[in-house]
């Protein structure tokens, strides 16, 4: 019994860092973009240019960690990594519940959504799991030898590694977000008629004789006189519906709200997304802008979208249509700075990175 006991709770830790580690590996940029919210929010601002390291390193650790607990190869060194990491994680964690400075956790990134409380708790779990794995001695048989168990993680960090650059390079394989292909955008915006109302509680801030009471709408002396109203706070105790997509909305320069126009357009829409223009790389950029001069010869609609300032867009001005949007936005449609969204009607028809968007526009064309 206690066998099968530990054997379930190793199969159960090994999963859950082996999965934690896949879904920020299937998209190292968002896992790169929670680690700055991270640093913006504690104030380590310097640590940004070093994101994308963090991330790779994290993601890594978890997912090799995890595959060593889970297959029994090197179980002893995976067990200990994982302890490291849930002995860095839990105090973390329970920080981050206690001031929320960035409201999802990110440990499972767009996958799997974790307040930072649930995260904790969800901590709390696994380093007792951890704990018993290790007061326990119950080991996995060794079936293989240990430098061929080390050769295996090796192999195994290099191909993982690889599948991470090739995320980042084309676009995650899997998307998590609301924006992947097949979506209609303005659905996802829509609240149905009959979806749940937020819930609020009502709370009367009453003054008499100099004794301030707090009161319900049940039981507040609206006939009492004596009593002088001071104040009223509502607080809301359950959230109602929540689209998808709440805060699409695309400008033109001079401040013209076109969200409509491209969203209700029957043919198609290309946008180039970036959501900083300084800092893309020029030549990708002129690569976007030599397609969007070819889009508007076929009839296709073509839109630079980007978060960058009216100035820094002053100096790529080449007679193509710039418009504004949202940076968080932006950078939750495409993984990419630049990435390609093809439009038809609001639908999502298409995704591309700035490494495998079409040089031929007739495949563009194509995809009609």
């Amino acid at each position: 019994m206690k066998k099968t006991l530990i054997f379930i709770i190793r199969v159960i830790t090994g999963l859950v860092f082996v999965f934690s580690g896949t879904v920020k590996g299937i998209d190292p940029m968002g896992t790169e973009i929670k680690f700055s919210d991270y640093f913006t929010a504690f104030k380590l601002e310097f640590l940004e240019p070093l994101s994308l390291t963090f991330t790779l390193i994290l993601c890594l650790a978890e997912f090799i960690a995890g595959f060593a607990l889970l297959t029994g190869i090197r179980y002893k060194e995976g067990l200990w990594g994982i302890f490291l990491l849930m002995c860095f994680f839990t105090p973390l964690s329970l920080i981050l519940a206690l001031t929320n400075p960035v409201s999802d956790c990110g440990c499972f990134g767009d996958a799997v959504k974790l307040t930072n409380w649930q995260t904790f708790w969800k901590n709390v779990v696994l380093i007792t799991f951890v704990i018993l794995l290790i007061i326990s001695k119950i080991r996995p048989p060794e079936y293989i030898k240990p430098a061929t168990g080390w050769i295996i993680l090796a192999a195994s960090s290099l191909l993982f590694v690889g599948f991470c650059f090739y995320n980042l390079r084309y676009l995650p394989v899997i998307d998590f977000r609301p924006y992947k292909e097949g979506n209609n955008i303005k659905e996802l915006m829509e609240i149905p008629e009959d979806a749940p109302k937020p819930v609020f509680k009502s709370t009367f801030i009453y003054e008499k004789n100099g004794v301030r009471k707090e009161f319900t709408l049940d039981n507040y002396p609206a006939d009492d006189t004596s009593w002088v109203f001071v104040d009223q706070i509502s607080v809301m105790v359950k959230k109602g519906y929540e689209p998808p997509i709440t805060d699409f909305s695309i400008y033109t320069t001079d401040n013209n709200d076109i969200t409509d126009i491209i969203l209700d357009n029957l043919g198609y829409t290309l946008l180039m997304i970036s959501p900083k223009l300084e800092k893309a790389d020029l030549k990708r950029l002129n690569k976007g802008f030599a397609t969007g001069y070819r889009c508007l010869d076929t009839g296709i609609d073509f839109y630079i979208v980007t978060a960058s300032g009216s100035d820094k867009i002053k100096e790529y001005e080449n007679g193509l249509k710039f418009c504004i949007a949202d940076e968080t936005v932006l950078q939750t449609m495409v993984r990419a700075n630049p990435g390609y969204i093809m439009l038809k009607n609001g639908t999502i028809i298409c995704k591309w990175s700035w490494a495998n968007l079409p040089s031929d526009i007739e495949k563009l064309k194509s995809i009609k």
